[in-house]
């Protein structure tokens, strides 16, 4: 992963997130590393439901590659690790590390797509976009005036 800081999200291993071995199904690194992504931008000041009911979009995982390197067990404390390393004008890749003790236990690599309530892609918001930060103020200012362009002729 990059060397921006990143988000961390604490998870406790629960039975219910473990096959009859103890060791974690492989499917709840994902549901992890959601609830990780949704508290990150949660703390960003982004919450779910007001992207859904004020700005009428929703993320949605478009692509996800995940490298499993050691399980995790029953009882375990992990750390879910999670940066946005890009920025395009529907979507955000981000890449997520789960972590035991600064071990690296499973790798994602991901794009988000932003989509319309009709499923359609749709530009991120501005308060996306001002949350992840990876935009220059220079960015903004030209966003702002291609906007103002675009909504009065």
């Amino acid at each position: 992963m990059t060397e921006a800081p990143a988000h961390v999200f604490p998870v406790r291993v629960y039975y219910e997130d473990t096959d009859a071995a103890g060791i974690v199904y492989y499917a709840n690194y994902l549901k992890f590393a959601e609830r990780a992504r949704t508290e990150w931008l949660r703390e960003k000041g982004v919450g779910q439901r007001a992207l859904s009911e004020d700005e009428g979009v929703a993320f949605a995982v478009r692509r996800v590659s995940v490298e499993y390197l050691s399980p995790a067990r029953l009882d375990d404390r992990l750390e879910v690790h999670t940066r946005i390393v890009a920025m395009r004008g529907a979507s955000l890749d981000g890449e997520q590390e789960v972590r035991r003790d600064g071990q690296t236990l499973a790798r994602l690599s991901l794009t988000l797509a932003c989509v319309a309530r009709s499923g359609r892609p749709a530009r991120l918001p501005e308060t996306v976009r001002r949350a992840v930060g990876l935009v220059s103020p220079q960015f903004h200012k030209n966003n702002d005036k291609r906007t103002k362009r675009e909504v009065h002729g």
